[in-house]
């Protein structure tokens, strides 16, 4: 799956580099491909993600995304993959399927999930020594960071459905 969407991206450059008329349309009818693959991935992911919280019985915490594209700072490489996924997608298919099939959906405020200890909660920059790693500079607590900022939207979601809020999935409208 890696490899085609690197060969979709390599055929776009290419295609974008020539700007001749019929490059623009071959590229044209590419980027339709591209946009139907991304959709059906996401489909199957977020199909998933709700069977699993639907047979275990529990709620799923997302965070919010919008401006992760103004938030994330990448090189070059990682920012091409992530400005082509579309995120805002996913997380529409996640809320739709979720409302379906009557699991709880939340979404919190993803500020500081990566520097957070999931163990004491202790907050700080030092905890991430480097983009996959968390150390806890209090309780020592070490993990994959991303691991570690899964568990505290875990948390955020448990606490915001604990003190009493609805689910934050939009409603269901049908469409004709």
């Amino acid at each position: 799956m890696n490899r085609k969407r690197e060969n979709d991206r390599k055929l776009r450059s290419k295609l974008q580099n020539k700007n001749t008329k019929s490059a623009r349309r071959r590229a044209k009818k590419h980027a339709g491909k591209e946009a139907r693959r991304a959709r059906d991935i996401n489909h199957k992911i977020s199909k998933r993600i709700v069977a699993e919280a639907e047979r275990t019985g529990r709620g799923i915490a997302l965070e919010q995304l919008t401006g992760i594209r103004e938030r994330a700072r990448l090189r070059k490489p990682q920012r091409t993959t992530l400005h082509s996924w579309p995120f805002a997608q996913l997380g529409s298919f996640i809320a739709y399927k979720a409302k379906k099939a009557g699991v709880p959906i939340m979404y919190v405020d993803p500020a500081y999930t990566s520097q957070e200890c999931s163990q004491c909660h202790h907050t700080a920059r030092a905890n991430r020594p480097s983009r996959a790693v968390f150390s806890c500079r209090v309780c020592g607590f070490v993990d994959h960071a991303d691991h570690n900022a899964s568990h505290n939207i875990r948390q955020r979601g448990w606490m915001a459905w604990v003190c009493g809020a609805r689910s934050t999935a939009p409603e269901l409208t049908l469409i004709a």
